[in-house]
């Protein structure tokens, strides 16, 4: 069960995950070492699954980006989130109600790359029907 502290040390670590462990401390009004751990217990606990970088769109900015909406056949979400895991053109991955079952956000290095992440999604077993819009500028980040 997570508690207060849990959830604020997490929110300064999705601000910057690089943060070092002493600002974390005094930020959250405790000693490093009671960091280490508690950082520790949601790694080994699976609530922690990793940590990432967000790369400046201006890096990138040569990139296509965009989002997948994805209708399964019954039961399949499963299956296929175990499939595309690890797909690197994935940028977020999540799973809705209504007509669609799962919202895909990607990235590729040019349209042929876009596009064969597109096939490959669209071969998979369970998966019905989709659709793509490509994404232009962003308009809010973070």
């Amino acid at each position: 069960m997570l508690d207060d502290l849990d959830y604020r040390l997490i929110a300064l670590l999705r601000s910057n995950s690089r943060t070092p462990v002493a600002v974390l401390a005094r930020e959250l009004g405790i000693n490093r070492s009671t960091v280490t751990a508690r950082i520790d217990r949601l790694v080994d606990s699976g609530v922690i699954e990793g940590f990432t970088i967000r790369v400046s769109s201006d890096v990138e900015e040569d990139s296509v980006r965009g989002v997948m909406l994805v209708a399964t056949e019954t039961r399949s979400s499963h299956d296929i989130v175990r499939e595309i895991h690890g797909y690197p053109e994935i940028e977020d991955l999540h799973s809705t109600t209504g007509t669609w079952d799962l919202v895909i956000q990607l990235r590729a290095r040019n349209l042929a790359e876009f596009d064969r992440v597109l096939e490959r999604i669209r071969a998979i077993p369970g998966v019905r029907s989709t659709q793509t819009s490509l994404l232009f500028s962003s308009l809010r980040t973070g």
